[in-house]
């Protein structure tokens, strides 16, 4: 089927232009609302940058207790993603979207009060869930609603979302600070500014819960439920005059009414995976191989090691996060007119070189007399340069494109719990990338670091020949 049918009407009646552009509003609309839970995603993964010293103090915790500050939330995440797709399956991605907003918003007011690690953690953890969670039913929701002229670009909105969302954690913190003297100092009512840095979380979540109540359920998942009629209303909002075509094709795509299960996952009459799946969880485990969260989450810490003080450090993650979202919308033009494939190889190896060039300045540098990096003007500037660059090729490539991927390399039976799956794995990665680097940067190195990733950008290339197929411009029910 081509894009223009999916647009214009499947064997029925032309749509009017007046109907296509007010079907493309409704989907950008729709779209918009489930991707606020990428924002949220976003936001809660990128506010504990600027916090980690201030959390360290506050709790007196040692290395290991603070890398497991940052890292709980990841545990939370893998957690739920891997419960989110089996669930929103059962009761609706719709359902589920409307909890998460309000974990978020449990996981912001509550992280802003704790007054030890462990009370920390736990609202962490709480978070993590609903991280997890809004990572699956958002590039679900978008693939299952988008039309297949639209959806790449559609699709992108979520990870457009996630680096808004890091980027406002960013300067709200940056400014949080500033306007504190510090983290660790009083802000607003006498109490610290890294408690109002989480509590800025529960504008966003509160946005996003009215958001989701005045958006319709998947359609897609209607028909897998039977409820034909409702699936043909959305169907008609999204599509003027394909709708019944549109019942049809998901009908077919879902082998009549059979309900879908975990079995799914698996060949049948065998006890493997299905390979598409381990293609899935090996794209976001390599998303994560790269390091990128490294620069998102201990930004602070990493530059302060670089020899930046606590606000330059602050201002440079402003910096990065600006970059990541230019390089998004980069993305956006471009992932549904030269394809996934393409993005990601060109990702791939920018990613590799720049990685490199980061070991190479690290490793060459010199300390000071405290032990840490010490960088001249022009390498420091160099190094920056180089960083925003590893984070500009990530942004056009692997960091969009793996979520539209995910969101729509598999069959309408195994989505939701195929997306869940290698999201899980994502996060499980992304815990061990960033569990791991305080101990790393203690032992071997901002050099040993960004040498371990650059290893794995560089395998990252090999992969992408090889096991991804183009997926750009073929419908939901043609996916194999």
């Amino acid at each position: 089927m081509t894009e223009q049918t999916h647009l214009a009407g499947l064997n029925g009646r032309q749509q009017t232009p007046e109907e296509v552009s007010s079907s493309v509003l409704y989907v950008l609309f729709i779209s918009s609302v489930a991707a606020l839970g990428g924002f949220l995603f976003g936001f809660d993964s990128g506010v504990i940058n600027g916090t980690v010293t201030a959390l360290g103090n506050a709790f007196q915790s040692n290395d290991v207790a603070t890398g497991f500050n940052v890292a709980s939330v990841l545990l939370g995440c893998a957690v739920g993603a891997l419960m989110a797709g089996p669930i929103s399956d059962r009761f609706g991605r719709k359902p589920i979207m409307i909890v998460t907003a309000m974990i978020f918003a449990v996981s912001a007011f509550g992280s802003g009060i704790s007054d030890s690690s462990i009370e920390f953690i736990f609202y962490r953890l709480i978070g993590g869930l609903g991280i997890g969670a809004a990572s699956v039913l958002a590039p679900a929701y978008i693939a299952e609603v988008a039309p297949v002229a639209l959806r790449g670009r559609l699709a992108t909105l979520q990870q457009l979302a996630i680096v808004l969302g890091l980027f406002t954690a960013f300067l709200s913190n940056y400014i949080i600070a500033s306007s504190a003297g510090g983290a660790e100092n009083s802000f607003l009512l006498d109490l610290s500014a890294w408690r109002w840095m989480f509590w800025v979380e529960l504008i966003p979540a509160t946005l996003f819960l009215i958001g989701v109540l005045f958006i319709p359920e998947s359609p897609r998942y209607l028909v897998a439920k039977g409820k034909i009629q409702q699936a043909s209303n959305v169907f008609k909002k999204i599509s003027a005059g394909t709708e019944n075509e549109l019942v049809d094709e998901v009908k077919t795509s879902l082998h009549g009414n059979k309900k879908t299960h975990l079995a799914d996952l698996f060949i049948e009459g065998k006890k493997n995976i299905h390979p598409i799946i381990w293609v899935g969880i090996a794209l976001s485990v390599f998303q994560q191989f790269v390091g990128i969260n490294v620069v998102f989450y201990y930004g602070a810490e990493l530059w302060q090691a670089a020899g930046f003080d606590e606000s330059q450090s602050l201002l440079i993650n402003v910096m990065t996060g600006t970059t990541n979202i230019v390089s998004t919308f980069i993305a956006i033009a471009l992932i549904d007119k030269i394809g996934r494939k393409p993005l990601l190889l060109v990702g791939s190896i920018g990613m590799f070189i720049s990685l490199g060039i980061l070991s190479f300045i690290f490793g060459s540098a010199g300390f000071d007399e405290l032990g840490k990096v010490a960088l001249s003007d022009a390498m420091g500037t160099f190094a920056l340069v180089t960083a925003n660059l590893f984070v500009v090729f990530f942004g056009l490539s692997w960091g969009p494109v793996v979520w539209v991927l995910l969101g729509e390399m598999f069959n309408n039976r195994i989505r939701g719990a195929a997306l869940a799956m290698a999201a899980s794995a994502q996060w499980l990665a992304n815990f061990a990338i960033t569990m791991t680097f305080p101990i790393i940067l203690g032992s071997i190195g901002l050099a040993g670091a960004y040498g371990l990733y650059t290893i794995s950008a560089f395998i990252s290339i090999f992969f992408v020949i090889k096991y991804i197929k183009e997926t750009r411009g073929v419908p939901l029910e043609a996916m194999e």
